[in-house]
């Protein structure tokens, strides 16, 4: 359905990332799952991934540290999903390089059409 698409899916709350993980499976990506910062750098340079999906308040950093920390390397097609969603948290995550930056919970439909958009290659910082 989505052509295997690969994601990293970084969410600490067990509950939503087993959720996240459910869903995306079903409707055809590959999906890695990792719970804090160390563990999806680690999940990132062993596994190849399309997409990072990433909350943005981890227990170890935050998903705009990660991003930074992936894009040293390499581009890195990326969405944040938070809680927080003011206009200076979407500035500084288009500035931190995300293409998206969704509110929680998310929508599926939004979702989808978000991971589709940032897996063609497409940007959009509207969301």
């Amino acid at each position: 359905m989505h052509g295997g698409t690969r994601l990293i899916v970084v969410e600490d709350h067990a509950e939503t990332a087993e959720g996240l993980k459910r869903f995306l499976t079903a409707v055809g990506y590959q999906v890695f799952v990792a719970t804090d910062m160390a563990s999806a750098l680690c999940l990132a340079s062993s596994v190849q991934f399309d997409v990072l999906l990433s909350d943005l308040g981890l227990p170890d950093g935050s998903g705009w540290e990660l991003l930074k920390k992936l894009s040293s390397e390499r581009r890195i097609r990326a969405i944040a999903f938070s809680g927080h969603n003011t206009p200076e948290d979407r500035q500084r995550s288009a500035e931190a390089g995300f293409l998206e930056h969704l509110p929680k919970p998310l929508a599926p439909d939004v979702l989808c059409a978000a991971i589709g958009r940032a897996a063609a290659g497409g940007i959009s910082r509207a969301a």
